[in-house]
């Protein structure tokens, strides 16, 4: 009877058991309610194919898409004491700590890495918002500083993917000192005339967005981003007035101002490519680039063309206000016969 119980038995249950599915195995676009298979979304860099939904994209992802076949070297990061106010709400941070290090398999917000990109030596750093909202605290600020003063010792351009919801609050005045800590190495990279280049995802909030994250030469923003200081809800009860339709999204930034290109996740790697090249004046490599910018398919001009096109535009003015004076000017008394 025991080696019924023992054996017989456990196999038959084991064979009738239902099986389980994979929570992720079904995502659903937030946008049309699509349901996709997690496979096909993540082979699409995380955008739903119908919609073209940016969903939000892990490190490790972004990592693999941005270097040339996928390899890097990440950079070993400074390590800082987990809980130093001894923070406690309704759960003790050091538990919040452990528990999103092991659901994302990182040690905090924010991953920093060197390796190639077309074949130009780059240094980035990337948020990772599984990991407490991608929230900045001491240790996301040491990896920042310590990405970017990499970028300098190497003399190579820093890349920035923002993500987060700003300063972590468990660890209070001393998550807020970051912010001015980093302006300090966004100064050092300015100072060795490297290129900084920001992109900003979905959402960049809070203190990240009042520092380093809007003090790029270039700012670029992934489609439908959420960006800016506090959240369109806390403003709508603080003004007491509806906000416009999409503010604080990229596509309205982008009228307004506050970045300069929106530019769609499958030509992000293109694009940071050639802005590298451009700023460090490198040769560009030839070949077509289609970019999504302002909702319009457009392409990404060499700096020869640009000058070539406002040649051609002052040329035309300049024809054209001859033209206008010509016709202004009084005819001429011609001499009697």
């Amino acid at each position: 009877m025991n080696w019924i119980n023992k054996h017989v038995r456990p196999k038959i249950q084991r064979i009738l058991r239902k099986r389980e599915m994979p929570d992720n195995l079904w995502v659903n676009c937030p946008q049309t309610g699509q349901m996709i298979y997690y496979k096909d979304l993540e082979a699409n860099q995380f955008v739903v194919p119908a919609s073209g939904y940016h969903m939000r994209m892990n490190s490790k992802s972004r990592l693999k898409t941005l270097f040339d076949e996928g390899e890097y070297e990440t950079l070993e990061l400074p390590t800082v004491v987990d809980d130093p106010l001894k923070f406690r709400d309704e759960r003790k941070y050091s538990d919040r700590l452990k528990d999103a290090r092991a659901k994302s398999g990182m040690n905090d917000a924010l991953v920093a890495a060197k390796g190639k990109l077309d074949g130009l030596d780059i240094v980035t750093a990337i948020q990772d918002f599984q990991f407490m909202g991608g929230s900045l605290g001491r240790a996301a600020g040491d990896a920042v500083i310590t990405a970017m003063r990499s970028a300098v010792e190497s003399m190579v351009p820093f890349i920035l993917f923002a993500a987060s919801g700003g300063a972590r609050m468990q660890e209070g005045i001393l998550s807020l000192m970051q912010m001015p800590r980093t302006t300090i190495a966004v100064q050092e990279l300015r100072e060795a005339e490297l290129p900084y280049i920001v992109v900003l995802t979905n959402p960049t909030t809070g203190g990240v967005t009042a520092s380093y994250a809007m003090l790029g030469d270039i700012h670029i923003a992934e489609p439908g981003a959420l960006i800016g200081f506090a959240g369109p809800r806390v403003i709508e009860q603080t003004i007491g007035e509806k906000l416009p339709k999409d503010f604080q999204r990229s596509e309205y930034l982008l009228e307004h101002g506050m970045v300069d290109m929106v530019v769609h996740r499958h030509h992000m790697r293109d694009t940071l490519s050639r802005l590298c090249r451009m700023l460090l004046h490198k040769e560009m490599l030839e070949r077509p680039q289609e970019h999504l910018f302002d909702g319009r398919k457009t392409e990404l001009a060499l700096p020869s063309e640009i000058t070539h096109a406002n040649d051609v535009e002052h040329k035309q003015a300049q024809e054209l206000s001859e033209s206008k004076a010509a016709e202004e000017r009084p005819e001429e008394s011609k001499p009697d016969a």
